[in-house]
């Protein structure tokens, strides 16, 4: 009886010095862009456990809005503790989270119109690339999602209109969904002071506008984009409510899956935070099987 009670100590005592995995979060890490010709950030969330095994993970890219920048979501959202709930309680699967920064040199995730900023080129051809050879990361197309808000959701939907091979879901909060008629397009190049030719903006605009995209997309293009899942969301109080809203018809009328949801709430952290636990559990479903 004493020795067994010994043992029992022996084990309570070691169990309680072995350290718990945790999620970690680096705010800050960097790689060097050539295409930007300049050195970018990124936040990252590595799920517990990462750093004790030799597993491989999904990866959810989860864009800013405008504003902030990579550590937004670090600070505001509250990514590291509602990621490792979501985890724990089984909600979500356990996946790595990279979110870059689109706020330093010229803010947005798309290419500048005049060809001299490209972001959106960065981010395909070298973000990618270096978070798979970096991290454990699946770099099959089930295993890869993008979500965002605001102008990160502007950035979650264009870039899987873009690229619809490469994302198995898409979920985008608040977006901004972009100029909807060539005379919007044109009045914002106007306030910026852009001066570029009709033929340069109207492919610009075609480029980054629903309609136009879905109107040109091939047979094989279409069938790529229906195979992603979709969720849409965004608070009855926002301001780009009405954009969301074209946007969610517009997918209708071109028999788009998707999930629509229109939430108590405006343009704040609050509806962000209150959602992020659902997109994680959204993308899940798209990195297991059933």
């Amino acid at each position: 009886m004493r020795k067994r009670l010994s043992y029992l100590i022996l084990m309570l005592c070691t169990a309680s010095i072995v350290p718990a995995q945790e999620s970690r979060v680096f705010e800050t890490r960097t790689l060097i862009s050539e295409i930007l010709n300049m050195e970018r950030n990124y936040s990252i969330y590595l799920p517990a456990g990462y750093d004790e095994t030799d597993r491989s993970y999904p990866v959810l890219y989860l864009l800013h809005g405008s504003g902030d920048n990579h550590t937004g979501w670090v600070q505001f959202g509250q990514v590291q503790h509602i990621a490792d709930k979501a985890i724990r309680e089984g909600i979500a699967a356990p996946m790595i989270i990279v979110m870059p920064d689109a706020d330093t040199g010229k803010k947005g995730y798309f290419n500048d119109i005049q060809g001299t900023f490209n972001y959106e080129d960065f981010f395909f051809k070298e973000l990618i690339p270096h978070i798979e050879k970096t991290y454990r990361v699946r770099s099959e197309r089930r295993y890869r999602a993008v979500s965002g808000l605001s102008m990160g959701g502007g950035g979650t939907v264009f870039y899987t209109l873009h690229h619809p091979e490469l994302f198995a879901a898409a979920a985008p909060l608040s977006a901004a969904t972009g100029r909807w008629t060539i005379e919007q397009a044109k009045a914002g190049l106007k306030e910026a002071q852009v001066k570029i030719s009709e033929q340069q903006l109207e492919a610009y605009f075609n480029r980054h506008n629903i309609e136009s995209l879905l109107a040109a997309a091939s047979p094989d293009e279409l069938k790529s984009i229906r195979s992603v899942r979709w969720y849409i969301s965004c608070g009855d109080d926002d301001f780009l409510y009405e954009g969301n809203s074209l946007m969610h018809n517009t997918f209708r009328a071109n028999e788009i899956p998707h999930e629509y949801r229109v939430k108590d709430g405006g343009h704040t952290w609050t509806y962000w935070r209150m959602e992020l636990p659902l997109v994680l559990e959204f993308v899940s479903k798209s990195f297991t099987q059933f």
